[in-house]
């Protein structure tokens, strides 16, 4: 019968195996290791589900909160309005970029920084007439960087607050090491890294993603129609392609209705602004009798050529009008769209939006919408109502890219939102709450001062980020309770036995390094954190010290386009490749290395300076 070490070696093997292979949801990767610690009894029942309520877990989810009642105030927006009038150098625009991501970062949730940026970064690029890929790279490694700095900057910095024995690390105890590692990475980018990304065309040419006047065309509704007088709902599926087609607007006489509502009645005359591909429109066109506007044979139209329209500006302006947006938005890697059609989702009855087009590792996809399952990264050009779009594409897990003529949030807020943050930070300085429960009153308080409402907040909190957080918690004690943990430090020891502090102190840092860039950021902390703690008291390191070394190699996970969802996010709107993150990656890694270890040292390395 294999032992209770190698029973909990063997289940976290197939959990890495299964996290690297990434087929499954990375959350249920983890519940599965959960229920195998418990099927083996390696966990207590009683202590199986005591990862849901351990105040890591909760911390996490109140600053996911906070961070999208900071993006309702405005706060970060107001930031980003200003980087518009950066200028042209290529330069320039990255270290501010790079900078701003990183300062959002120590702040609010890194991905949620990245988000926000996107848009101006994709906005900038284009206004240079440089590919989004010269920016998108650094602005990821930025948001990695910033979150180094603060407590609540990334969840594996407030994880491995939670493993101190002495208590939890304070706010801003990780700034001499984050700040450090963060100002150089972002000199080593703005003048260097840079360069080093892939030059990838822009599919736009400098412009536009989506050329969307090229696959549009007006259908005019002739006098003998059947479908006059009855709903576009029934036209549209009398027509057989209503998989393939979307009807952008309604045109009657001098009035435009953009996105109109499958309920809305035809009338003789009205014309269709569609979207389709030429099969698609021809096999509609034969199925409901409709004609091309530009060829219906009216008196003064007779004997021109038929055509679809093909004007990019006045298709633009037609198709988003009054409160109607056209917008871009990247598909996360957590959407639940994953996987599904937009005919399956019904997103056009269910949310009013409309898939106008699709586009994937850098350029459009020509095949019909109805084949076509969505993936994490792709680019979608949506049409929706300005009221509810940001929040529909939310809800659906897509993050906005840059809209047709780019805007930026509310600012009304943009004091109330800081007051409430800015208060909370003080709360934390002063001890006079712990960082959860200040966080979690911060939260709590940006509901009550309707920065969000309830529904809103529950939507902020990343809950396969919770799941796998609560999961692998257990999971890790089990790895120190077993003796695991100790098994694998002592074969560290034969590596640093004898040498210098900063050797085991390089082994940690870069080893979590490498295990992040394969699995999720939060697991590889918990993993490594008890093992780490295990070669500190072998080799009587301070523990803070081995501790701050996971925290850093779990956060600058820069060789993957999977180490981090910050990564994946700009995979697509980049064209990057999966080998393309090594080349600045591998680099920044090596710096992080090279400053980290040395600050970790004078900062939180007393004992090792004892020896």
């Amino acid at each position: 019968m294999l032992s209770d070490q190698w029973t909990v070696f063997l289940i976290l093997g197939a959990t890495l195996a299964l996290f690297i292979w990434n087929r499954l949801r990375f959350d249920i990767v983890a519940m599965l290791a959960l229920l195998a610690v418990a099927v083996s009894g390696l966990v207590a029942p009683d202590q199986l589900f005591a990862g849901f309520g351990h105040p890591a877990v909760i911390t996490v989810a109140a600053v996911l909160v906070i961070s999208q009642g900071l993006v309702n105030g405005g706060v970060v927006d107001a930031v980003a309005r200003l980087l518009g009038k950066v200028g042209r150098n290529a330069v320039l625009q990255v270290i501010t970029l790079t900078l701003v991501v990183a300062l959002c970062s120590g702040f609010i949730n890194n991905v949620g920084a990245l988000a926000l940026l996107m848009p101006v970064a994709i906005w900038m690029s284009r206004q240079s007439g440089r590919s989004p890929s010269l920016l998108l790279m650094p602005l990821a490694f930025g948001s990695l960087l910033g979150g180094t700095i603060t407590l609540i900057g990334t969840p594996p910095n407030i994880i491995i607050a939670s493993y101190r024995e002495a208590g939890s690390f304070g706010l801003f105890d990780f700034a001499p090491v984050g700040l450090a590692i963060t100002a150089v990475g972002i000199v080593f980018i703005g003048v260097i890294g840079w360069r080093l990304t892939p030059k990838r065309d822009d599919p736009a040419g400098g412009d536009k993603l989506f050329s969307v006047g090229e696959y549009v065309t007006e259908l005019k509704v002739p006098e003998e129609s059947p479908f006059a007088g009855g709903t576009l709902h029934n036209l549209l599926t009398s027509g057989g392609t209503e998989k393939s087609l979307v009807v952008l607007a309604l045109i009657r006489g001098e009035e435009v209705s953009p996105a109109p509502s499958t309920f809305n009645v035809l009338k003789y005359g009205d014309v269709l602004l569609v979207e389709a591909d030429t099969e698609s429109l021809q096999e509609f066109v034969e199925q409901t009798g409709l004609a091309l506007a530009n060829a219906v044979n009216d008196e003064d139209e007779e004997g021109k050529e038929s055509q679809p329209m093909t004007s990019r500006e006045g298709t633009e302006e037609q198709v988003a009008a009054g409160d109607v947006r056209l917008t871009e938005a990247v598909i996360s890697p957590s959407s639940r769209l994953i996987g599904r059609s937009a005919n399956r989702l019904n997103l056009r009855e269910r949310y009013g939006l409309n898939v106008v087009a699709i586009a994937r590792q850098g350029h459009r996809l020509k095949r019909r919408l109805a084949d076509i399952r969505f993936r994490s990264g792709d680019i979608l050009l949506v049409q929706g109502y300005e009221d509810n779009l940001l929040s529909t594409l939310q809800t659906l897990g897509c993050l906005p890219l840059a809209e047709r003529g780019l805007t930026l949030g509310r600012e009304k807020n943009l004091w109330l939102a800081g007051g409430v943050f800015l208060a909370a930070i003080a709360i934390i300085l002063s001890g006079l709450l712990t960082p959860p429960v200040a966080l979690v009153a911060c939260a709590v308080a940006m509901v009550l001062v309707q920065l969000m409402d309830a529904g809103d907040a529950y939507r902020a909190i990343d809950w396969p980020v919770i799941v796998l957080l609560a999961a692998m918690i257990p999971v890790g004690q089990a790895l120190e309770t077993t003796g695991g943990a100790a098994l694998i430090a002592e074969q560290i020891l034969t590596v640093a036995q004898g040498q210098a502090a900063w050797v085991a102190l390089t082994i940690i840092l870069v080893g979590t390094m490498l295990l992040s860039n394969v699995v999720n950021n939060a697991a590889a902390a918990i993993l490594v954190a008890p093992i780490a703690l295990g070669v500190s008291s072998q080799l009587g390191l301070a523990s803070d010290a081995v501790l701050m070394a996971v925290a850093v190699g779990a956060s600058c996970a820069f060789l993957t386009p999977i180490g981090h969802q910050s990564n994946a996010l700009v995979m697509e709107p980049a064209g990057y490749r999966f080998g393309d993150y090594w080349r600045l990656g591998l680099p920044l890694s090596v710096l992080v290395t090279v400053v980290g270890v040395p600050m970790i040292l004078w900062v939180w390395g007393w004992l090792a300076f004892g020896q």
